[in-house]
């Protein structure tokens, strides 16, 4: 395969800020259809998984929304080879569609009400085509971002992480202009379609950026495996662990960040709005800081950033979430997940570029995306799900710092030993 194959290369800094606004676009969109599921979550148990039991029905909804991460790790292997053998830009605009056909059927679903069981069904048919298409978008997109500029892999590669700040940001206001604005009978007759459609309608706009976008000059001057999968499972096994220990802190923390509004409302007494106005505040925190803390490690290094953020994640967010227990307030809310967005931001900064180094461009996305998509698997897509059973199994509200406490000793773990590795 030769470089004619592609477009010409990305030439020049105003080229890469293109194709990283590209990257982040389209990423941002994308996510935003995948997790704006969980945020409605509440809502979407009483019209599609009605049980009798509001709590059983809650959790229905969150193993829905956790099945998708079971399709991930099928995503991550067929959209990662196909992205090392064909290219990057190939393997994202490839996910975007799927993740709009994921969109176009939960917008228009019937519910339970209307079709009986076919209503449950379509939805975990409408998840798992979305699961599948996230499992190749982050290895696709972070490795366009990490190959962009390899003196500033850091800042470029950052992008990824918080391409899905903005999807936090996008998600949460969302959240909050709907359930201030429309009352619970409006939100459960219609108003839980709109941001489905409003997702729907913006999707050609990051299909079209993605068309129109060059190919790394990276990917292009590298030599292409035959079979990166069968090379990254053979060669690659050790990086391949630690990039899945290293994604465990950033994915749980993401997904108790979504659990939160649920949390807000279940567990604190506060108002579904005040929930996702907590979100925002995470969301906003990471578009900012995450570039931030990318570039610095493009001169500190990534391991001592990310293993600082790790070490204080592990030692405060139990007496984060006894402070907000014992004092359920907006302000205690929004004060605690400021705290937690900072540490976030600090830990994913680096991370991206981080992965994406310890493997070599010609087996890059697949070894990127295949130890992400299993760590989001095992330990994030069910994370809303472990939360609420641990809240109801324990009694206690303080249920989620435990898991973020496992989450952060494990990454911990990881880091140490991408050190050993040569990891910087």
């Amino acid at each position: 395969m030769t470089a004619a194959t592609f477009s010409k290369p990305v030439a020049g800094e105003a080229s890469r800020t293109r194709a990283v606004a590209a990257a982040s676009i389209g990423n941002a969109l994308e996510w935003f259809d995948f997790v704006i599921y969980g945020f409605f979550a509440a809502t979407l148990a009483k019209l599609f998984f009605p049980t009798g039991n509001e709590t059983v029905s809650l959790l229905l909804a969150f193993a829905t929304f956790g099945v998708t991460f079971l399709m991930r790790p099928l995503g991550a292997i067929v959209i990662g080879n196909y992205a090392d053998r064909h290219g990057r830009k190939a393997a994202f605009t490839l996910t975007i569609v799927l993740m709009m056909v994921g969109t176009a059927i939960i917008a228009v679903a019937p519910t339970y009400a209307a079709v009986g069981i076919f209503a449950p069904l379509l939805i975990v048919a409408a998840r798992m085509i979305q699961g599948f298409s996230a499992g190749g978008e982050f290895g696709s997109a972070t490795a366009f971002l990490a190959e962009q500029n390899p003196a500033r892999r850091g800042f470029f590669a950052s992008w990824q992480f918080a391409s899905q700040g903005i999807t936090t940001v996008l998600a949460t206001g969302v959240g909050v202009t709907l359930t201030s604005t429309l009352t619970a009978a409006q939100m459960e007759s219609w108003g839980w379609r709109l941001p489905f459609i409003f997702g729907l309608l913006i999707g050609p706009v990051a299909y079209y950026i993605r068309r129109h976008v060059d190919e790394t000059m990276e990917f292009q001057r590298m030599q292409v495996s035959r079979s990166p999968l069968r090379e990254a499972l053979s060669d690659s096994k050790t990086r391949m662990l630690v990039s899945f220990g290293a994604v465990v802190l950033c994915t749980v923390a993401m997904y108790t960040v979504l659990f939160m509004p649920t949390y807000a409302t279940r567990q604190l007494g506060l108002t579904a709005s005040g929930g996702f106005l907590g979100g925002l505040l995470t969301g906003v925190i990471q578009v900012l800081l995450i570039p931030v803390f990318g570039a610095l490690s493009d001169r500190t290094g990534r391991l001592p950033i990310a293993f600082v953020a790790a070490a204080i994640m592990l030692v405060l967010v139990y007496p984060l979430f006894s402070w907000l227990a014992a004092d359920p307030t907006l302000q205690t809310l929004l004060i605690v997940q400021g705290i937690i967005g900072v540490l976030m931001a600090a830990y994913m900064g680096p991370l991206a570029a981080m992965m994406s180094e310890l493997f070599p461009a010609r087996m890059r996305t697949t070894g990127l995306s295949i130890s992400y998509a299993f760590g989001v698997a095992i330990f994030g897509g069910f994370a809303p799900f472990i939360n609420a059973w641990l809240i109801e199994m324990t009694g206690t509200k303080l249920a989620p710092a435990f898991y973020l406490m496992l989450a952060a000793f494990i990454s911990l773990s990881a880091l140490a030993a991408a050190r050993r590795l040569g990891s910087r």
